[in-house]
């Protein structure tokens, strides 16, 4: 079957309120609370057959956008207005095209837009990352079809377009070959306030509170470890880490987020000399994977990184703000390109088809030099963590960062019937206790086979009617709608 050509005939936008159960701190901010956003699309297929899609985020403040002249209520409003941009732009527009060919015939001019705004490209991507979900989970739904079957037949009509570097590459074949698992390990976030040891009792809810408590109740085996930018401190608190992380037997490995707290390369490399001289260090250095965007945005494309990344694989995270942000990186020594559903679906396959292209053949300077890695920005049960998953998994990931369900809990934000509606769809994936649905961890290890249904990753809806409209943004003092 050809890719079907559709309509987006409409776009709604709905928000819930998250309360964290403890306060997460990754870079420069510690969050306590934040808007959910759920978007809904309506598309008509040519046959005249009409369905509705869904995707849901976080709208995390002090990630896409960290100037700190900005209140997080206006960086939920900065991606309040790019979601909008983004509705107003695919429908319209009543042009049918594949699900893939909607985003590429918006991809420049939501850019675009959103600089007129005010928006930098990360920002702006936000919105047609979420339409883009809510577009291929209705067009699976009304094909009867799973996500990952849709992706490898291009039901979604993905093209190379938009990456020229990819040019001759077979992105059909490669589609075809992508093999999701049934299983994917968590890898523990341990934010920059976490509790690392002992007993906390300070929230009570029957959730591991401290890194000690969560390797005990999860079995994790990866973890992501973030740190703060002060050699100093970050040294003292990664012994800190080691002294819980060593008492595991079983090997465990880890991944060190800088969440940009570096301002250049000679910091960083000082902070790696600091970390091989500590002896209680020596496990948790040999555990190290790769580092994860150590530099501040602003420099961290600026310069050739090769005496770090000759230490460890170093991937770009924040810095990946647009489809050529990759190909840059890697020109300067990075490795690696994070996937997460906030900033696209499309952009994830096709950086991963980069790193097969880039790893084959005489492009090749070493085995699987280059690779993706899945991180996590606070998805929540249900929806939003299902999509992730759902895409992680088919890029052949074996594990995924995870922190969602260990900063808010489960789906206690949704109501009793939702709740239970996704329980009831995939068991494997949740259970209840103390009267919550949670995400269901064993051995440090999710169970996502049931992720395989019809539509986008979820055999279960949202209560929309349960949420309030999103509001119409103001950011910059101009109405967004």
């Amino acid at each position: 079957m050809s890719a079907p050509a559709l309509r987006v005939l409409a776009v709604e936008l709905y928000e819930r309120p998250v309360k964290l159960r403890m306060p997460f701190r990754f870079g420069v901010v510690t969050l306590t609370e934040a808007p959910q956003v759920f978007v809904r699309a309506r598309v008509a297929l040519a046959d005249g057959r009409e369905g509705w899609g869904a995707a849901a985020e976080l709208l995390a403040p002090k990630w896409f956008d960290k100037n700190l002249a900005l209140t997080n209520e206006q960086n939920f409003d900065q991606l309040r207005l790019a979601l909008r941009l983004a509705a107003d732009a695919y429908t319209g527009d009543a042009t049918p095209r594949s699900a893939f060919a909607h985003f590429a015939a918006h991809y420049q001019p939501l850019l675009a837009a959103g600089a007129r705004r005010g928006l930098n490209a990360l920002v702006a991507s936000f919105g047609p990352a979420q339409l883009d979900r809510a577009v291929a989970d209705a067009l699976c739904r009304l094909l009867g079809v799973s996500f990952g079957d849709a992706v490898k037949a291009n039901l979604l009509g993905i093209g190379i377009g938009l990456t020229i570097d990819l040019a001759g590459f077979d992105i059909g074949r490669f589609l075809a070959g992508l093999t999701p698992t049934t299983t994917i390990a968590a890898r523990h976030t341990v934010g920059l306030v976490d509790v690392i040891g002992g007993h906390p009792r300070q929230v009570n809810d029957g959730l591991p509170e401290s890194l000690e408590e969560v390797v005990a109740a999860y079995g994790h085996t990866w973890f992501k470890l973030k740190v703060g930018g002060d050699v100093e401190a970050d040294i003292a608190r990664l012994k800190e880490i080691a002294a819980v992380l060593d008492t595991m037997r079983a090997p465990y490995r880890a991944s060190l987020d800088g969440n940009e707290q570096y301002d250049d390369l000679d910091a960083l490399l000082a902070l790696w000399s600091r970390m091989q001289a500590e002896p209680a260090l020596a496990r948790l250095v040999d555990s190290i994977a790769f580092l994860e965007q150590p530099i501040n945005r602003k420099h961290a494309l600026d310069r050739e990184i090769g005496a770090l990344s000759a230490i460890k694989p170093v991937i770009i995270d924040e810095s990946d703000a647009d489809l050529d942000a990759f190909p840059t990186a890697r020109r300067l020594g990075y490795s690696g390109v994070s996937s997460k559903c906030c900033k696209g679906f499309y952009k994830s396959l096709l950086n991963l088809a980069r790193c097969a292209h880039w790893n084959s053949g005489a492009l090749a300077r070493s085995a699987a030099r280059y690779f993706m890695t899945g991180e996590d920005l606070t998805t929540q049960a249900g929806l939003a963590v299902q999509q992730d998953l759902a895409l992680v998994s088919l890029l052949g990931m074996t594990h995924v960062e995870r922190n969602g369900h260990h900063y808010a809990n489960g789906m206690a934000a949704a109501p009793r019937a939702e709740q239970d509606a996704f329980l009831a769809a995939h068991p494997d994936l949740y259970h209840r206790a103390d009267g919550v649905v949670r995400l269901t961890i064993r051995n440090g290890e999710i169970a996502i086979g049931s992720l395989a249904c019809a539509g986008f990753a979820s055999a279960a809806a949202p209560d929309f009617g349960a949420m309030q409209p999103s509001p119409v943004p103001t950011f910059g003092g101009v109405p967004g709608a």
